[in-house]
């Protein structure tokens, strides 16, 4: 068994303690946390669990493995590190750092320590998500043109992280699933419509090489709530729903050809594909946390390499500062 310690038991730290516990290759052996009224929900559902406000001592334990980090962003950097020089393996909630300086030392921490670094880009552990990546990798959909999402609801508004970086990181981690191709420049406008608050809103605009184009629109001002992603190929096109709790991904055959003149070789008129097919795929119901925290179990035995590397989301916060920069340019596109 492998004993982790939980560092943080706020809103995803729940989550997080019932999955570490329900996994048969972990334990959760502490939870630490500076407010002290947070025991008494700790032992209510993880008895076990030692409970302790001390991060530094707990370190010091050697009988703890790993550690899960489910602090506010501005803390990972400082609490993974210090993890790392412990001899810890380390999970971190998204994004991994609030810079792309603080994330590089990261990484370069779990190199030296020779530890895992995993990070909780959840959507990339989902059945439907994975079975998305499962037609794009059989060539299924064809030749990929574009990524379009919408992640949008009424709150809940953070503190120390705009709408981009705690909304739109879900899609860019999405994205780096499905297509491993990275951007050459990104487009962002936004908007604080509260004083004193992040900005709440935001539009994504990423071109890439080959042609293929991804755009990302995030609110947490919206009257209702839609997690809806297109994503058009050549062949099939994919519309995945996420509150769809029956048909999360719809597969559609259809699309248009460009036919060439048999005469001059020139593009004949659009030819469109407009009654095809449209398949709703099985996938793996699975919570999407546990395979996580299976795959981090993994990991740590050697078994597997990390999907959510520290690289992958090094690449990510890159991608959400260029993304800032943008919208202080007034949307002007950043090379990256």
């Amino acid at each position: 068994m492998i004993n982790i310690a939980l560092v943080g038991y706020g809103y995803w730290g729940p989550n997080l303690a019932r999955n570490i516990d329900a996994c048969p290759l972990t334990t959760l052996h502490t939870v630490c946390d500076l407010n002290p009224s947070a025991e008494a929900r700790v032992k209510n559902f993880h008895p076990n669990a030692r409970f302790v406000t001390d991060f530094a001592a707990m370190l010091a334990d050697d009988s703890i493995d790993a550690v899960v980090l489910a602090t506010p962003v501005s803390s990972h950097a400082p609490l993974a590190i210090a993890a790392f020089q412990a001899g810890k393996h380390v999970l971190v909630e998204k994004p991994l750092s609030e810079s792309s300086e603080a994330a590089a030392k990261v990484v370069d921490a779990s190199k030296a320590a020779g530890k895992v670094l995993l990070v909780d880009h959840t959507f990339c552990y989902q059945g439907a998500t994975r079975k998305v990546k499962e037609f794009i990798d059989s060539g299924r959909l064809g030749k990929l043109f574009y990524f379009d999402s919408e992640r949008v609801n009424l709150g809940l508004f953070q503190s120390d992280v705009s709408v981009l970086w705690d909304l739109a990181v879900h899609d860019l981690s999405i994205l780096s699933l499905w297509h491993d191709e990275l951007p050459t420049t990104i487009s962002c406008t936004g908007a604080a419509h509260l004083e004193g608050h992040p900005v709440n809103m935001c539009h994504m605009n990423m071109k890439y090489p080959s042609g293929f184009t991804a755009d990302i629109s995030v609110n947490w001002l919206s009257p209702v709530k839609l997690r809806r992603i297109l994503l058009g190929g050549s062949n099939n096109m994919v519309l995945f729903d996420d509150l769809d709790p029956v048909e999360k991904i719809k597969i559609y055959d259809r699309g248009v050809t460009m036919p060439e003149s048999e005469s001059s070789g020139n593009a004949g008129p659009l030819a469109y594909r407009r009654t095809g097919d449209v398949w709703m795929p099985q996938f793996s119901l699975a919570e999407a946390l546990q395979e996580e925290i299976k795959h981090f179990a993994a990991c740590i035995e050697g078994r597997e390499a990390p999907t959510t590397s520290g690289e992958m989301a090094l690449t990510l916060v890159r991608q959400l500062e260029a993304a800032d920069e943008s919208m202080r340019q007034g949307g002007a596109p950043v090379q990256l």
